[in-house]
């Protein structure tokens, strides 16, 4: 295995399996009133940061490196004060995910070099894989706080297990 296969497969499980499955359960822990919450103006909801993720991820995986045409108004993403329950926020996001399975699935090592115009700024598809999977990271901790906030002990990714970190979330992936 290469280094672009190793790269590719981790983004895969990352955005597919790890962080998926830590989103859906972040966001199960809160009350339907907590999905819209924030802390302040300034703050975003959970509800704002799903339809943020979603537009990202598909901006920049389906439309920049899949190719694909996509349509996104990132201001509306943290305006909304309201919106849809968490049930078809996650929908949303799953579909998408798994489209991105598909385009990710699709991409050889030598495609990672590939050059992209993505938000205005030239990048390549490893650059472009890689912002996404951070990005997608920065805004789950968010997430993951806030339903730590909101529903204190509901959620718990990890046990420590004689000084390691055992994954227990890893008992709630959906096939």
């Amino acid at each position: 295995m290469t280094a672009g296969d190793i790269f590719l497969d981790r983004a895969r499980y990352f955005l597919g399996t790890e962080y998926r499955t830590m989103t859906r359960l972040a966001v199960e822990a809160l009350s339907a009133d907590g999905v819209w919450w924030r802390a302040n103006d300034q703050s975003n909801s959970v509800g704002n940061l799903l339809l943020h993720l979603n537009g990202n991820v598909r901006q920049w995986m389906l439309g920049g490196v899949g190719q694909q045409a996509t349509e996104r108004h990132r201001a509306a993403e943290f305006a909304a004060r309201t919106g849809p329950p968490a049930a078809p926020l996650l929908a949303d996001l799953n579909r998408t995910l798994d489209e991105v399975d598909l385009v990710l699935a699709a991409l050889t090592p030598a495609s990672l070099d590939e050059p992209r115009t993505i938000q205005g700024r030239e990048t390549t598809v490893l650059a472009a894989t890689f912002h996404v999977v951070e990005h997608f990271s920065q805004h789950l901790g968010q997430i993951i706080l806030i339903a730590k906030l909101r529903a204190p002990g509901a959620i718990n990714f990890y046990e420590d297990a004689g000084g390691l970190a055992e994954p227990v979330w890893q008992e709630h992936i959906k096939a």
